[in-house]
């Protein structure tokens, strides 16, 4: 996360003003204030250890996944098949859960990562992108 080298580029090297800043990532003011101030490269924030609703299904879901990898695009099944199937087997959370949709694409689904309004190109040059609805 290049957080805050993106801030302190914008601010000190380009005299961006820091209600430009806050308009382009949707950060609070105080907030960019709070990080250009920090001695440290990067924040650090504490995630406590929750439980999933997925967990007492994830070794069955992950079962799905393996056999569902060798199949071409017609014959797999469907994240909402996927979905039925597990709730059928007492599954009770909703089929929009993050946690439900990046488990199947097998990726992170981080409320921050999706809140923010720019990516990191392979270049290493900040590009924007439209948020995902």
């Amino acid at each position: 996360m290049a957080l805050l080298s993106v801030l302190r580029r914008w601010h000190f090297r380009d005299g961006m003003p820091i209600r430009e800043i806050e308009r382009r990532t949707g950060l609070s003011r105080n907030t960019i204030r709070k990080y250009l101030r920090l001695d440290t490269d990067e924040p650090r924030f504490r995630v406590p250890a929750r439980a999933s609703k997925l967990d007492p299904f994830s070794e069955k879901l992950a079962g799905w996944l393996r056999s569902e990898a060798g199949k071409s695009r017609k014959y797999k099944r469907t994240a909402k098949q996927m979905h039925a199937d597990l709730v059928v087997l007492g599954y009770g959370g909703s089929y929009g859960r993050a946690g439900f949709c990046a488990v199947l694409e097998g990726g992170p689904a981080t409320r921050a990562a999706a809140q923010r309004p720019w990516h990191l190109s392979p270049a290493g040059v900040y590009g924007w992108r439209s948020l995902p609805v």
